[in-house]
């Protein structure tokens, strides 16, 4: 056999693997879906915490519509369906599902990974958390909070209770159930989400369908 037709063969192999690894490691997410729902005050009516959940996946699509519901980008000028402090949008969503731990990307509407684990048990310190198919971490990025540690402490946990309450909002009108949480291992979580120093995990809410 030529040699240096083996080896054009091989360097396509290789590069099929890269390039196949390359994209495992991101998930373009479906364009979120963003009419129809519940009428406001039926959601509101609604809207609770629950602490047990189905083992049911949400679909890539459910999964669009949520991250958009909680903090996507809904005008041309990059701003946000939930408002943040001096529009610092320091705020990331940490999406922790069974297959691997990953950051939304709000403009790409994509999910970058950042751990191949299953860290959803890592999320809190409550049985559930580890059962339940979706966790999400709100990481406030606080090299864009530009102001002072006093003024910090008042509105980055505002911006994240925001997000929160939108969550909270989209499940009530989608059938979901959701729980927020304070409760969490933050120095272990920060260090298996690979997070900097000047990363800070706010919250947590865990998200699923009704245990049946």
């Amino acid at each position: 056999m030529n040699r240096h037709f083996v080896t054009t063969c091989l360097t396509a192999l290789i590069l099929f693997v890269v390039v196949g690894s390359a994209a495992a490691q991101q998930i373009t997410l479906p364009p979120p879906k963003t009419d129809g729902g519940k009428p406001l005050m039926q959601v509101l009516n609604e809207r609770h915490s629950t602490r047990e959940f189905g083992a049911e996946k949400l679909s890539p699509q459910m999964l669009s519509n949520l991250l958009w519901a909680a903090f996507g980008v809904n005008r041309t000028d990059g701003k946000r369906t939930a408002p943040s402090a001096v529009n610092w949008q320091e705020m990331d969503i940490y999406v922790t599902l069974p297959e691997g731990a990953y950051v939304y990307d709000a403009k790409a509407n994509r999910l970058n990974l950042v751990a191949s684990e299953d860290l959803r048990a890592a999320t809190g310190s409550q049985p559930f958390t580890g059962t339940a198919p979706l966790n999400l971490v709100y990481v406030a990025d606080m090299t864009k909070a530009k102001t002072s540690p006093e003024n910090q402490a008042i509105w980055v946990p505002a911006d994240a209770g925001v997000i929160v309450q939108n969550v909270y909002l989209f499940c009530a009108s989608e059938g979901l159930v959701a729980v927020v949480r304070g409760m969490i291992p933050r120095d272990a979580l920060a260090k298996a989400l690979k997070l900097r120093p000047e990363q800070k995990i706010m919250l947590a809410q865990t998200v699923g369908y009704p245990k049946k």
